[in-house]
């Protein structure tokens, strides 16, 4: 823990910090302050306490020491950066950006919070990079309620989850995370933004969609229509309808393939392959 002590800044945190870990992963149910102070014996209560609840630092050179341990780990041409949604659940309305939302890991809407996560993850070996607390909008508009929980005042503006993970990308490539290609789900996806702006950054991704995401052809031709009646048109238009994913795929041919072995047995799905172009893209 050396490289993180160093970068706390402080003689005081940097002897409260491995205590707080060590409660964190030591074996025991209770993951709260004062069952952790008391397994450590040597930091109080009240030292780490104050430490977790009201002790305030800049975490920035904490977050580039990870940057820079993890790439140094894992970091490569073929590294995968994988952004995706973590949930907590949660009781009450009190913990901050706590509220009813759609937790993947539960596969329901429930009372929890919500965070976008960065892995670096390199044969088969994952190390999260970032992690930053989703504001609902019934938060970010509540400005009692963002004070009560102590927000800084430079996050209380309502950002989207794909607006929070391109910023995040942003910091890792600035601090030097090296990675080959990029990976989201289908939540990320659906913002068209957000898909255009890693390729504005010449990333090499793959993106989840969902199966009524509308496409074209690859084909498509962008044609100035001509009508009969009415006003002329102005702009170009594309010379055949989009249609859904699905409908797109069930006239393609599907193989059976296997990719690599589990514990049990292969593991193995269909698969199909088209080349199409997104129809929510830029004009």
């Amino acid at each position: 823990m050396s490289p993180f002590l160093m970068a706390l800044g402080r003689k005081a945190r940097a002897r409260k910090c491995p205590a707080y870990v060590a409660g964190l992963i030591a074996i025991g149910e209770r993951k709260n302050i004062q069952p952790m102070a008391l397994r450590d014996g040597v930091v109080g209560y009240d030292q780490l306490h104050h430490f977790v609840g009201a002790g305030v630092w800049d975490a920035a050179p904490l977050e580039r020491e990870l940057a820079c341990q993890a790439d140094g780990m894992l970091g490569g041409d073929k590294a995968f950066l994988i952004v995706d949604d973590t949930a907590l659940p949660k009781k009450g309305t009190h913990s901050v950006g706590v509220a009813p939302q759609y937790a993947s890991a539960l596969g329901k809407n429930a009372n929890c919070q919500m965070l976008v996560s960065l892995t670096l993850a390199s044969r088969e070996v994952p190390a999260m990079v970032g992690l930053w607390l989703f504001l609902p909008e019934s938060w970010a508009g509540d400005e009692a309620r963002l004070s009560r929980a102590g927000v800084p005042e430079h996050r209380r503006t309502y950002r989207t989850k794909p607006e929070i993970a391109i910023e995040e990308i942003d910091r890792l490539r600035a601090a030097g995370v090296r990675f080959g290609c990029l990976l989201a789900d289908a939540g990320y996806s659906l913002s068209a933004p957000f898909r255009q702006a890693l390729s504005d950054r010449d990333l090499s991704w793959a993106a989840g969609i969902t199966r009524t995401q509308k496409v074209y052809p690859s084909d498509v031709a962008m044609i100035f229509a001509v009508e009969d009646r009415g006003r002329p048109r102005k702009n170009y238009v594309p010379d055949v309808v989009s249609v859904p994913a699905q409908a797109m795929l069930e006239s393609v041919r599907w193989r059976k393939l296997s990719w690599r072995r589990s514990v049990k047995a292969p593991l193995a799905t269909r698969f199909a392959a088209i080349r199409v172009r997104v129809a929510d893209g830029p004009p």
